[in-house]
């Protein structure tokens, strides 16, 4: 498996040095250059080929989308009168986080990159996973520092200096157990990359590179601790076992047996569930509770100050939530705070898209269609318990894969309709 053309060249080194970036910290740098390099070889592409250049209906959408974000944070500083200055950094903050998620989605569906080198490139990731992870566990058993150093490319400006740092390991404040987060910003993101590479990793055709996936994905969403991770793993698996065994006259029986045993049991599985629900949110009460709290926040000040194109930027909140940015922690209170309902409705629109074409090309047929699915289908999952924009740089494997699946005929083309490997 090597790259053959100049984007699979881009994609290949981009996410097969993610360690080696993150050990210098350029890791959060890495994704917006990836894209927007990408964003330049369609152009080029453009310019030099007679060939027409077919940009996929759900990719136009996409665009329209996030340029739709780039307004409101136009109009939300002009209204909130908050500065030229700030207003150029806010752009800024758009081209590395908003765009990406059409940038990669518009690579996807328009550019020859094919999805077993995105999965074989991630299973390379794992695979220094697997080999690091004993370093990673005895640094904590030996109590090292956390966090060892902060790279000084944090001068160029991020989120925070744990984009930029190098974790060993964190203590739950909470439980004082270890968390890994690796060469994420927070362990909970570490679960959503882990989610992504499980998926490529039944891309993979290899069987060794499959296992090495599947094993190191799970280990991280284990590692990471995300309650929310081994939630979606779940679903996943239940969606992928679904799919792959129940088609035709077989789904509408299992429907039907579905639907009798839950009229008999439905009320003890509900109850069970809630109380599965209120078990997992008690595991970690303190987290619980500074989210819900920023939640209605968020909501409170959206609708009262300003509910059509928000605040326009984002703002630190209260003792009361610790201080953490007012709709973190949710893509859609963050949405609502900082950009009202028209941003809600910008990334609403192309997500369901997304999801209902995939999803119902999914259902007729497998290959790089049900994958494109499924990482449609854990944004929106991660859309409540993560905001999308501020880790689109760690994600972009997924969004790629979303962006092929909308390629017109050409997604069976390159996995030759396999089904996904048992």
């Amino acid at each position: 498996m090597a790259p053959e053309t100049t984007e699979e060249r881009i994609v290949w080194v981009g996410l097969s040095l993610t360690y080696a970036f993150y050990l210098i910290g350029a890791l959060y740098l890495a994704g917006p250059v990836i894209g927007w390099l990408l964003v330049l070889t369609m152009v080029k592409r453009l310019l030099s080929t007679e060939q027409p250049f077919r940009v996929p209906a759900p990719a136009m959408v996409w665009i329209l989308g996030m340029l739709t974000m780039l307004v409101c944070i136009i109009v939300g500083h002009i209204l909130q009168g908050l500065g030229t200055g700030q207003l150029i950094k806010s752009s800024i903050g758009w081209a590395k986080g908003w765009a990406l998620l059409a940038i990669f989605i518009l690579a996807g569906a328009t550019l020859n990159i094919r999805p077993e080198l995105i999965a074989r490139a991630a299973m390379r990731v794992c695979l220094h996973t697997l080999c690091l992870l004993p370093l990673f566990v005895a640094a904590w058993i030996l109590r090292l520092p956390e966090t060892p150093y902060v790279s000084p490319l944090k001068i160029i400006g991020g989120p925070g200096p744990e984009f930029f740092a190098m974790s060993l390991y964190e203590l739950d404040p909470q439980s004082g157990m270890p968390r890994w987060r690796l060469f994420t910003p927070w362990a909970p993101a570490l679960g959503f990359v882990a989610n992504i590479f499980f998926l490529l990793a039944f891309v993979e055709q290899d069987k060794k590179w499959r296992r090495i996936g599947v094993c190191a994905s799970v280990a991280m969403i284990l590692m990471s601790q995300s309650r929310l991770a081994i939630l979606v793993l779940l679903l996943l698996i239940g969606v992928m076992f679904t799919l792959k065994y129940f088609k035709g006259p077989l789904l509408a029986f299992a429907a039907m047996v579905a639907s009798l045993l839950f009229a008999f049991f439905g009320g003890w599985v509900l109850e069970t569930l809630g109380s599965t629900y209120e078990s997992i949110k008690s595991a970690r009460a303190d987290s619980t509770r500074v989210r819900a709290a920023l939640g209605r926040i968020a909501v409170h000040r959206w609708q009262g100050e300003a509910p059509v194109w928000g605040h326009g930027v984002v703002e630190r909140g209260p003792h009361l939530v610790e201080y953490m940015p007012i709709g973190s922690h949710h893509s859609w209170y963050g949405l609502l705070f900082v950009k009202g309902v028209v941003g809600f409705a910008a990334l609403a629109i192309p997500l369901a898209t997304s999801i209902f074409i995939l999803g119902w090309c999914a259902i007729r047929r497998p290959g790089i269609e049900r994958t494109g699915f499924f990482c449609a289908l854990m944004l929106f999952l991660y859309t409540f318990g993560e905001n999308l924009e501020i880790l689109a740089y760690l994600i972009w494997p997924g969004l790629l894969c979303i962006g092929i699946a909308h390629k017109p005929d050409l997604g069976r083309d390159i996995t030759n309709n396999q089904e996904i490997p048992s």
